[in-house]
């Protein structure tokens, strides 16, 4: 039982987990609390969308529909395993379910049988929306699955939790079936080791074996231009592109110099990515494999 994050604890609890977060605009006020309380918290609910698409997916979990209103979790993990952070606060997930199940979440105990629906999950719940079909086919992409685990360890870290308070939603109620694709247990089994572990985080600038990155940035390979075009990217041209997939701060302004959050940003991008230039671990300069997949994620061509 334990009050629930406020928005700026949340963000830096998924980040210092290494989870790639993109906060949407007005994400930090939309909720459902006019209708209920939210919290006390005890622990997080695993969703499938049965939806395709980033946008399309992200766009109902935000408005929801006419019988249910958005927000319909705090969070959408994408196939890619970026988080989408949707709302904070009471969200419209969870619905009721059993309070056998809620009372062995919070003593961390085996999970009985959901056959009640007589507790207010959305209370009680962070909730995770999946994007996937949750046909059994639809696949669940190591990525996505490394962001479920990320980011319900983060949660369950920052609130000195165990792996047993994170459950799917069929879990919570016998008139549900997600997530359909894994299991359960053996997501709270990689949850587990991961907190037996420290925080990964992300590449920060201050690591030891990455130097400083204002005395240490290696120059783009390839000339600078006009933003947004395909080819050769502008300092500012850049920046707007790690703005618009989540790996820049918007409240940074725009600016013709590559300076050190530019260089972080996109050190953060190579390493997700598998994208290097430099042949270090802290990789500050935007190649041309770089670019190519940045402008791609950021303007759809």
């Amino acid at each position: 039982m334990a009050t629930p994050l406020n928005p700026d604890r949340l963000v830096a609890a998924l980040r210092e987990e290494g989870v790639h977060v993109v906060e949407r605009p007005g994400w930090r006020t939309h909720n459902r609390n006019m209708k209920g309380p939210w919290g006390p918290v005890n622990g997080v609910i695993v969703h499938h969308t049965v939806t395709t698409g980033t946008d399309a997916s992200i766009s109902i979990c935000e408005n929801g529909y006419s019988e249910l209103p958005g927000p319909l979790c705090h969070g959408v993990i994408d196939k890619d395993g970026t988080v989408y952070l949707i709302g904070n606060g009471r969200a419209n997930h969870a619905g009721r379910g059993d309070g056998d199940v809620l009372r062995a979440v919070i003593a961390e105990e085996s999970l009985p049988e959901p056959n009640d629906n007589d507790t207010d999950g959305n209370t009680h719940f962070y909730g995770f929306e999946c994007i996937n079909l949750g046909d059994g086919e639809d696949p669940w992409p190591s990525a996505q699955l490394d962001a479920i685990e990320r980011a319900s360890a983060a949660i369950c870290r920052a609130h000195s939790w165990s792996a047993g308070s994170v459950i799917g939603h069929k879990e919570w109620t016998d008139t549900k079936i997600d997530p359909e694709g894994f299991r359960m247990d053996d997501m709270r089994r990689r949850i587990e080791q991961r907190l037996k572990g420290k925080p990964s985080g992300p590449v920060s600038t201050s690591s030891t074996n990455a130097g400083s990155a204002s005395s240490s940035y290696t120059p783009p390979p390839f000339p600078v231009g006009l933003a947004p075009n395909r080819s050769t990217p502008s300092a500012k041209g850049l920046q707007e592109a790690l703005r618009r997939t989540g790996w820049l701060d918007p409240s940074i302004p725009a600016s013709d110099n590559y300076g050190p959050a530019t260089q972080k940003a996109v050190a953060g991008f190579n390493a997700k990515h598998q994208l290097n230039t430099t042949g270090r671990s802290y990789d500050p300069a935007i190649g041309r494999r770089g670019w190519d997949l940045l402008h791609r994620l950021a303007y759809g061509n």
